[in-house]
């Protein structure tokens, strides 16, 4: 069987065989083109379009010996929420799942006001299940993980900087329309409400009860959040959302 790999699939390929786009693949028994694929390192979520001679199919196909197979990357915008043939059955909202290896990008995700879950100590098993039954992209640098049997939709992610992975997610899943900042709590992803200075004034240090008026608060834990300094950190962080480039 002819094997290739189209696009940047072929960064992803294990060790001995990266940068190969055109692959000859043995098979020794019958398998699904999923399989293969993710026998040659690629992971199922990274893919957008698969062809046998030129037709195309679905993940579960059984690849002949005969054949050759294109596998080609999903090209941004991917909207999750729109059938395809590799996943027929879409997402009705877009919410996330973060792996601990790419921790911080969670805190930013729900600084731009998108539902993600995230926990410090938590097993692959525990945010695979938590991905699969809250119907969450899970985002992670682990090549293994989401090549795991349920997931459906996930993303590797590229970057290294905090700040260009949430360019990266936003620009990959066309969300630059989809921003809320500044509407979940970065803690524990609850949704913040505006509240009146005067019911959490005894919680306010001296210079945030001088200087600030604007609050609110978070509708499952409890913090606090005003228009500080940092801010204006965070809002440069957004706008370099919609102005990423990949590279």
């Amino acid at each position: 069987m002819i094997i290739t790999f189209r696009g940047n699939l072929s960064e992803l390929l294990r060790r001995e065989l990266k940068g190969r786009e055109r692959l000859e693949y043995a098979l020794n028994r019958r398998a699904s083109v999923k399989d293969v694929i993710e026998a040659c390192g690629v992971p199922h979520t990274e893919v957008g379009r698969l062809t046998a001679d030129g037709r195309e199919i679905s993940f579960a196909y059984l690849v002949n010996d005969c054949e050759r197979v294109g596998v080609y990357p999903s090209c941004p915008p991917v909207d999750v929420m729109l059938p395809t043939l590799l996943r027929p059955r879409a997402l009705s909202g877009i919410n996330f799942a973060v792996d601990a290896n790419v921790g911080k990008l969670a805190s930013l995700l729900r600084m731009a006001g998108f539902d993600t879950f995230y926990r410090n100590y938590v097993s692959d098993q525990e945010l695979m299940d938590v991905a699969i039954r809250e119907e969450r992209i899970l985002l992670s640098k682990d090549k293994g993980l989401l090549k795991r049997k349920g997931i459906v939709f996930g993303h590797l992610v590229r970057e290294i900087v905090p700040a260009r992975q949430l360019a990266e997610i936003v620009e990959f899943f066309g969300l630059k329309d989809r921003l809320r900042p500044f509407s979940r709590c970065l803690q524990c992803n609850g949704l913040l409400l505006e509240v009146e200075k005067l019911a959490i004034i005894d919680r306010l240090e001296p210079l945030t009860k001088k200087y600030y008026n604007s609050f609110c608060q978070c509708s499952q834990c409890g913090n606090i959040y005003w228009p500080g300094s940092h801010r204006e950190n965070m809002v440069k962080i957004l706008y370099g959302c919609c102005s990423y480039r990949e590279g």
